[in-house]
Order: C-alpha cells, then structure tokens, then sequence
C-alpha cells in the first residue's frame, strides 16, 4: 500500500498536515433538494407519506400503517432466538455501559443565600427519543445499546426506534438489542422520512424530543433540517483514528488498530504518530501482509492510501501537539506510560490506554459510549452521554428580604438598558 509518509522535519509538514486533515462534505444539491421534499411531504401527508417512501426505496409494501409497527413479542423473541454466546456477549456488554452511564447521572440541586433567597437547578429527563439505527446490511446492534441505554439510565420514559428493513429483511440481533435496552415502540421504517416522521409526528408515531442515532447522508441531511422542531445529538463525519505508539507495541496490533476504522468507508481516517521511525515502517509491513486477510481489504486500502498518513515526530510531546491539533474521534495512547500523557491533551472524543486497549473494546463493550465527535469537533464537543438526555431548568424563589437587595440592582441595570417596565417590576416588590 502507498501511505503517506510524512515527518514534522520537513519544511512543509504544517501544509501537508492540513491538507490531510481537510474534509468539507461536498453539498449535493439533488440529494438535499430531495430530502427537502421528503421531509415537507412527510410533514403535510403523515403516514400515507412514509408508507409510500417505504415501498419506493425499501421495496416494502406495508399494508397500512399500523404495518410500520413491530409486536414487542417479536423483539423478545430475536432476543430469545440468539445463539446463547451472543446473547450472553450483548447481555455483558449492555451491562457495561448501563454501568458506566449510570455515573453521568445528574442531580438537581439548590442553595441559600444569606437573605434566604432560594436558587437552584432541576434536572429532568426528555419526555421522549427517537432512535434512527441502520438497517439491512449495515446493522449495528452495538449502536442501538449505546444510543439506548443513556437515554434509559437518564430516565427518558419513551424511546421510539426507526430501523429499515429493505426487501423485509430483519437483523435479529438489532431486534434483540432494542429489547434488551428496553426499547418501547420500533417502526420498520427509514431514510429521511423517518426522521420526518420522528420530528413532526404521524398519525401512528409520536413526536419525539430529539433524534440520536447514525445514518446515511439522505438521514444526515435530514436531521440538520429538522433541527429545531427537535434536538439532534450531532452530524458525524467518517470514521477516525489516531495512534501515538512509543515504538515498542507489536506493530501487527497497530496496523490492525488502524485498519479498524479504515474498514468503515473510503472516507474513513487512520493516523500513526511515532518517534521511531523503524517502527513506522514495520507497521507499514505489517499493514500489506494482514490487508489480503480483510474481507473488506478495499475499503481498507483506499481510505488508508487516500486519507490515513504514518507520521514520524521527535517525540511524545511533539505527538501530543498534533494530536490536540487533529482532535480526533479515537486517540489510542500506545505507549508504556499513558498516564503521564493525559494531561498535554486537549482535545479527543474517547482515549484508549496502554498497548492492551484497543479502540474495537470502545466500540461495543468497554462501557464508554462509541458516538463520539468527529472532523475536530472533539475541541468543543463530548461524548454522546446521560447529559444529552436530561434537561435543567434554572430555581429562583427571591425572599423577602432579598427582593429589597436585587430589586435594586436590577432596577438600576434595568433603567440602563431603557427597560422601564423591567425596573418597575423588581421595584414594586421593593418596600412592599
């Protein structure tokens, strides 16, 4: 494979680095002009709208809309059906991140002041989610507990799951995880018009408060637009990875680390920092002789050839700078000490650990969410999380005494801003 090679000693590395980095997704105006009307179809027509968009791109002819809907009885019985190492493997794994969610929990709070004024915080949870998983060939059961389960743990009572189902066909173990996470209603429905349908409500499915979940560009283009009447959790870029190996980790491991998000898409993003720069090249070795060995070695070889890069720095620190740079959605720290490196970075959605932590255990079952920032928003974004399905609500009870304090002082700041009303309203309670 030909991988770009780059050292931060060559004069022009900084160019070079930026124009790895770019990646603006080009605007398709067929496909967005197409979504428009879907969702403006969906917003006027309600189900019979859906129904049709249905049998046209998922060549499924729902009799009604009542069709749309599966039977909780068949979730139990996909969860029911699994072989048992797999249903044991989702129990464990749902295990996992229900108990490392259940510490972002959030809690109301208040306090006093000294004239017994009352402030405070009430947090709440959404009333209801919906939660857009893939369907078809591109089934992730892994993505329904981890967009599942912190909206459970946070309290939302009602979770709402669209997932297509093409020429009819289910993914069991998509099934069997939505009822293990304790999914409520599932629609066999998707594209941009189950992201209407979420947003605007039908007939048969309810509005819901915000929509999470991954999609193709037809359901990300669709949750940007109808970000507004609900909450969205965010628009994901391709898959990326970043690797600061010290040179001393089997460079099989790391080339396979790499490969995990190549495999993803053409798009995808896999980088290797090191000092050594024998070690870059016993990775690069290590990447030809395992890519015959990848179903998917395609995918793999053009993302890695057209976006990935093996970059030789000076040191550790020096790989530190450039990966709060990038800001990457997986920063995987392979090195002896991990630790000692925390805090130089800034910025990152998730950060494996040691040579033993590899960025796949993030994905399904270290317990961690794995919706994550990408294309540098880990610089002012989070993990998907509890935090993103609970609300708060600001606490104000002004005591007697204290309504003479702050009355007037926001009368006079009031006064300033030509609110005379504003001012007259904390006035009247002064003196009273």
């Amino acid at each position: 494979m030909n991988i770009t090679r780059l050292s931060t000693r060559d004069t022009d590395f900084d160019a070079k680095l930026s124009k790895l980095l770019a990646f603006e997704e080009t605007a398709d105006e067929k496909l967005e002009a197409t979504v428009a009307a879907i969702l403006s179809d969906v917003k006027k027509r309600g189900d019979a709208a859906v129904l049709d968009y249905t049998r046209k791109f998922d060549r499924l002819p729902l009799a009604d809309a009542a069709a749309m809907e599966l039977p909780k009885s068949e979730l139990q019985a996909a969860f029911e059906g699994l072989p048992a190492a797999q249903r044991t493997a989702l129990e464990r794994a749902a295990q996992r991140v229900t108990s490392y969610h259940q510490k972002q929990v959030q809690s109301s709070w208040t306090y006093l002041d000294d004239d017994g004024t009352m402030l405070g915080q009430q947090v709440t949870p959404l009333d209801r989610v919906g939660l857009y998983v893939p369907g078809g060939k591109a089934a992730y059961p892994s993505s329904v507990l981890m967009n599942a389960l912190p909206a459970k743990v946070a309290g939302v009572a009602e979770l709402i799951m669209v997932v297509p189902t093409p020429d009819g066909v289910k993914n069991q173990l998509v099934l069997a995880a939505a009822h293990l996470s304790g999914v409520d209603r599932v629609f066999t429905i998707g594209g941009a018009q189950a992201v209407a349908a979420l947003a605007y409500g039908t007939a048969s499915i309810p509005t819901v408060d915000k929509i999470v979940g991954p999609g193709n560009a037809y359901v990300a283009s669709a949750k940007r637009r109808v970000f507004g009447a609900c909450g969205i959790d965010m628009i994901a870029g391709p898959s990326e990875i970043l690797v600061i190996c010290d040179g001393q980790t089997n460079p099989d491991w790391v080339a396979m680390d790499l490969f995990s998000q190549a495999e993803h898409d053409e798009l995808a993003q896999a980088i290797l920092l090191s000092p050594d720069a024998a070690f870059i090249e016993a990775v690069a070795a290590s990447a030809d002789k395992l890519l015959e060995q990848m179903p998917r070695k395609e995918i793999i070889k053009t993302a890695l050839e057209n976006r990935g890069a093996l970059i030789h720095v000076a040191d550790l620190d020096e790989a530190c700078d450039i990966s709060n740079r990038i800001a990457p959605e997986h920063l995987e720290l392979s090195v002896a000490d991990p630790q000692s490196m925390l805090p130089k970075l800034k910025h990152a959605g998730a950060i494996f650990m040691g040579r033993y932590t590899s960025e796949s255990l993030g994905d399904y079952c270290a317990g961690p969410n794995h919706v994550l920032p990408t294309s540098g928003t880990a610089r002012f974004s989070s993990p998907l999380g509890v935090y993103d399905f609970q609300k708060r609500s600001s606490l104000i009870q002004v005591s007697a005494q204290g309504a003479q304090t702050l009355g007037a002082i926001a009368a006079e700041l009031a006064f300033g801003e030509g609110l005379q009303a504003h001012a007259q309203s904390a006035l009247f309670r002064k003196n009273a």
